[in-house]
C-alpha cells in the first residue's frame, strides 16, 4: 500500500466558490479535507491529526475565532492560518490571541498562501506540555504558569508561545528576529517582542525573561 507523504490540511471555508478553489490550488502539495462550517471544523479537527489548519474568520455555526479557541482548549497545538476579509489590526490581534499562528486577508495571492503554509509546516515544533522556569512551571497546552508560592497565571496564546520558545532553549540568547520567526507572523515588526516581554514580566516576574543588551532575550530564573 502506498503512503501519501504530503502534509495534511484541514480547510474550513464556507464560500462555495473559494473553498473548492483553495483546495484545488493546494492539492498538488497537500492532502486537503474541506469542511464548510465551524461545528464540522471542530469535529474533524478533534477527530484526527492534521499538519496545518486553514480557517476562515466568518463561519456559520461557530465562527473562526471561537473554533480556534475551542481547538486550543482541547489541547490541539496544530499550527493555524486564518483567512479572512477582516484585515483590521484589532481583528488580527483577536485571531492571534485566540491561538492562530498566521493571518492572511482576502483577496490573497495563491503563491503567498502556499509559502506561508510551507513555513508553518516546516518550522513548527510543538512545545513540551510543561517546562520548568525557576519556581514556575509553564503548561504550554493550558497556556498557564503556576508557582509553588502563588496562584495560577493565565497567558494569551502568543505570550505562552514566546515564553515556551525561550524556555525550551534556556542557554540560548534569542534575537528579536529569531523570536519573530519562531512565534509571530513574518509581517510583524520586531518591536512586538518587546511588548510581549513587558506583558510577561508584569504577569509573572520581572526576572522571567532576561535582556541581553545588544543581542536580545533569554529565559530568566523567574525569581523576584
Amino acid at each position: 500500500m502506498t503512503t501519501d507523504a504530503r502534509p495534511s490540511v484541514l480547510l474550513v471555508e464556507d464560500d462555495p466558490v473559494l473553498g473548492p478553489l483553495i483546495a484545488e490550488l493546494l492539492e498538488g502539495d497537500y492532502r486537503i479535507r474541506l469542511v464548510t462550517n465551524g461545528k464540522s471544523g471542530l469535529s474533524v479537527g478533534l477527530g484526527e491529526p492534521w499538519d496545518v489548519l486553514v480557517i476562515d474568520r466568518g463561519l456559520p455555526d461557530l465562527d473562526g475565532i471561537a473554533l480556534i479557541a475551542a481547538l486550543r482548549d482541547k489541547g490541539i497545538s496544530t499550527p493555524v492560518l486564518i483567512l479572512t476579509a477582516l484585515g483590521g489590526t484589532d481583528e488580527k490581534v483577536r485571531g492571534l490571541d485566540a491561538g492562530a499562528n498566521d493571518y492572511m486577508t482576502k483577496p490573497f495571492d495563491a503563491g503567498e498562501l502556499a509559502a506561508r503554509l510551507r513555513a508553518l509546516t516546516r518550522t513548527y515544533t510543538p512545545a513540551p506540555q510543561t517546562v520548568g522556569i525557576g519556581d514556575w512551571e509553564l503548561n504550554a497546552v493550558a497556556r498557564s504558569v503556576r508557582s509553588v508560592y502563588g496562584p495560577l497565571v493565565t497567558l494569551t496564546t502568543k505570550e505562552c508561545d514566546l515564553l515556551a520558545a525561550l524556555a525550551t532553549e534556556p542557554d540560548r540568547v534569542f534575537s528579536r528576529d529569531d523570536l519573530i520567526r519562531a512565534v509571530f507572523p513574518p509581517s510583524d515588526q520586531p518591536s512586538v517582542i518587546d511588548t510581549y516581554v513587558h506583558h510577561l514580566r508584569r504577569k509573572i516576574s520581572k526576572n522571567v525573561i532576561r535582556t541581553v543588551h545588544g543581542v536580545g532575550y533569554q529565559i530568566g530564573d523567574g525569581h523576584e
